[in-house]
């Protein structure tokens, strides 16, 4: 399959930041009224892994793509992109209550801004190298501002530098599980990349719960359908990642998600019961972050003399 244009595939990505937003109050609800932050995410997980099961009993073009894969000879580190995924979960459950989410917020965005373009630079992801010029720094740059501006009136936690830094590597763990799942994407098929990603996530996921005594009480789950909405979602949003990551590389695809996140969570201030309204702060932000993802995708220009310097003349002679 090939890849999408980078406008058609970085607007699917938007859409799965919208869903990212969601999933973020489906799994924070789920796991505040069952008692343990972590049953939130071994529920979204466990969730998106049966939907993937399912897909590859009903779906013969699944299992043929992971058939592919298997004769890829792709290395082994390639297939580690969904230790990613948890990471940043699992740092996000127990950071977050310290920091509070505007640090976090931040602090991930910031990481994922670096990883971005460190990955895209070693040519990690199936969109090839791509180079560290001005307008990709300042796009990850812009991106930063951006989610720093989205973020104000956030209440603050205690600035513990040990915490902050560990939500950067935790951004840096979100961008090189979309480099490694996209480069597994493109080497067997999307929905192999989908499948590797829910294979090697869920598990750390579940033995983190297990040590962290998730299951030691006799957890209260909520009686709402949508509670249990996130391993629907969690699919969504790495299916857009995986499209979003062949067209346009990292740093773009991460800076598309962060502005469907704002956006999705405007959209649940205004729609939610309670919610703070429309926050001029959080729309602004989201306006920049997309600026940033066009930002960082402008190309200089190549000189009109390179391209043309050593055109034949009509005798065949080469010239410049």
């Amino acid at each position: 399959m090939r890849p999408l244009p980078a406008p058609a595939a970085l607007s699917l990505v938007v859409l799965g930041g919208v869903a990212a937003a969601v999933q973020g109050v489906v799994n924070a609800g789920l796991g505040e009224r069952a008692g343990a932050p972590m049953l939130g995410a071994v529920v979204n997980n466990l969730g998106g892994s049966l939907l993937v099961v399912l897909g590859l009993l009903a779906v013969p073009s699944m299992r043929s793509g992971l058939a592919v894969l298997r004769r890829a000879g792709l290395p082994w580190w390639a297939y580690l992109g969904g230790l990613g995924g948890a990471a940043i979960v699992v740092i996000g459950a127990y950071v977050v209550p310290v920091l509070g989410v505007a640090v976090f917020t931040i602090a991930q965005v910031a990481g994922g801004s670096l990883g971005g373009l460190a990955v895209d630079r070693a040519g990690l992801s199936p969109a090839g190298r791509l180079p560290l010029t001005a307008p990709r720094v300042a796009g990850g740059l812009l991106g930063i501002v951006a989610v720093s501006l989205a973020q104000l009136g956030r209440p603050v936690g205690d600035l513990a530098l040990g915490l902050v830094l560990l939500a950067v590597v935790g951004g840096l763990a979100v961008a090189l599980q979309s480099a490694l799942n996209g480069r597994v994407s493109a080497a067997g098929s999307t929905a192999a990349g989908l499948a590797v990603n829910f294979a090697v996530g869920t598990p750390v996921i579940l033995a983190v719960a297990a040590l962290v005594g998730a299951f030691a009480a006799s957890p209260t789950w909520p009686g709402q359908w949508w509670f249990y909405t996130g391993g629907l979602l969690g699919v969504g949003i790495v299916l857009t990642l995986l499209v979003g990551v062949r067209a346009a590389g990292v740093l773009r695809t991460g800076l598309a998600l962060v502005a469907g996140q704002l956006g999705g969570a405007l959209l649940l201030d205004v729609a939610l019961p309670g919610g703070a309204g429309v926050r001029w702060p959080v729309l602004v932000g989201a306006a920049l972050t997309g600026l940033a993802v066009l930002v960082a995708g402008v190309r200089r220009r190549v000189p009109l003399r390179v391209a043309t310097e050593r055109e034949p003349e009509p005798d065949g002679r080469l010239v410049g």
